[in-house]
């Protein structure tokens, strides 16, 4: 690495404070992994159906210096930290979050939509990442309609980025009927297939429990999962 591309890195990580909040513990964010969550603060897409409001509305409160103390007082006991949001990867500081926590000895996951396809190929390329959740909002008919952005092409080339590396990812959809209907999940699947993807796709019901961007109703769809193109209820 150059002399100007170490300086800029460590400007941007000691810059700003992009993390919302950090969930201390969970063993099912990260497959086969204890772990850690950071919400990184902010999102450029308004899925009705997200249900993190006051991060992706919200400002970050955490820099860098509260993370490390955090993963500090976690040595020996958390394997992995997951970065998700929000969009963790619109924040410039995600590359030097994770070369220090990969530094620190922990795996680390990214919780994507897939829009920022350079972010997500530069941390492949520096082997900074070891597991990616990749979200499928919809094609590109209603992409605009779930999303509030025009985001489809982003998020394919993150895809294609993804079927060309060896990193271990998954496809999950949020599904509510008043935005997707079978057809539409059919032709999802179909799409991938396509594109040569052979793993999990993992539909997630939505829940009409908690707080919500949109103001949408309860869903009746019952969650199905689909693994190398065969639908499981």
């Amino acid at each position: 690495m150059n002399t100007s591309s170490a300086n800029t890195s460590s400007s941007s990580l000691e810059r700003g404070r992009p993390v919302f909040s950090i969930s201390p513990f969970t063993m099912l964010d990260f497959p086969d992994r204890t772990a850690c969550i950071l919400w990184f603060a902010g999102c450029n897409m308004r899925c009705g159906y997200c249900y993190n409001p006051e991060i992706v509305f919200g400002k970050g409160k955490l820099s860098w210096g509260d993370v490390q103390e955090f993963l500090l007082s976690r040595m020996g006991l958390l394997e992995g930290v997951v970065f998700s949001g929000g969009e963790c990867t619109i924040h410039p500081q995600i590359i030097p979050f994770a070369r220090e926590v990969k530094k620190m000895g922990f795996e680390v996951k990214i919780d994507t939509n897939g829009s920022r396809p350079d972010v997500l190929e530069t941390l492949i390329q520096e082997n900074l990442v070891d597991f990616v959740a990749l979200d499928f909002k919809g094609m590109t008919g209603n992409y605009w309609k779930i999303t509030r952005s025009d985001l489809f092409k982003s998020f394919e080339k993150s895809l294609e980025i993804l079927l060309d590396s060896s990193i271990r990812f998954e496809v999950r959809t949020t599904v509510h009927p008043d935005l997707l209907d079978y057809q539409d999940l059919k032709e999802m699947e179909n799409w991938l297939r396509e594109k040569g993807f052979s793993g999990t796709y993992y539909l997630q019901h939505f829940r009409g429990d908690k707080k919500t961007i949109g103001e949408l109703g309860e869903s009746k769809m019952q969650g199905v999962k689909i693994e190398s193109g065969v639908w499981r209820n």
